[in-house]
């Protein structure tokens, strides 16, 4: 799945269907009517208490999609020279460097084994070091 451009209204669809649950059940779990669920699934965004409690009837993090797509497409190191922020302290948690899911990694390795990009456009539009790309073609091919 690319995970570049997020309709999140339809992939909350989709996962409905899949588990097929029931319309009432879900207007019962929202307190709301079925247009407004309507309304969820044709919208691109939700607010993200709307988000938190699909993920919870669904049982699936829509939330990581959207850690996903910061990890391939604004990875921590360029958000810092963009922003001037730094190292700069903050009262916010702190995270690990970036962890590529086996998901991402699957996703850039297949992407290079179909020749749709090159390891060079790679390195220079998701700013993965070559080294990593590298070690996962040797660990994961």
């Amino acid at each position: 799945m690319d995970v570049k451009k997020i309709h999140i209204g339809k992939l909350i669809e989709k996962r409905w269907k899949e588990l097929q649950i029931s319309k009432e059940r879900t207007c019962n779990f929202f307190k709301c009517s079925e247009d407004d669920i309507q309304k969820m699934f044709t919208s691109e965004n939700l607010d993200t208490f709307v988000l938190l409690k699909w993920s919870k009837i669904l049982e699936y993090d829509f939330f990581r999609l959207y850690s996903h797509h910061l990890i391939l497409y604004a990875p921590p190191a360029s958000l810092q020279l963009n922003t001037g922020t730094g190292n700069k302290e903050t009262s916010l948690p702190r995270f690990r460097k970036n962890v590529y899911t086996k998901q991402i990694i699957s996703h850039l390795l297949h992407l290079i084994k179909t020749k749709e990009k090159t390891i060079p456009e790679i390195i220079k539009e998701y700013n993965i070091p070559k080294t990593t790309i590298y070690r996962w073609q040797k660990k994961y091919s």
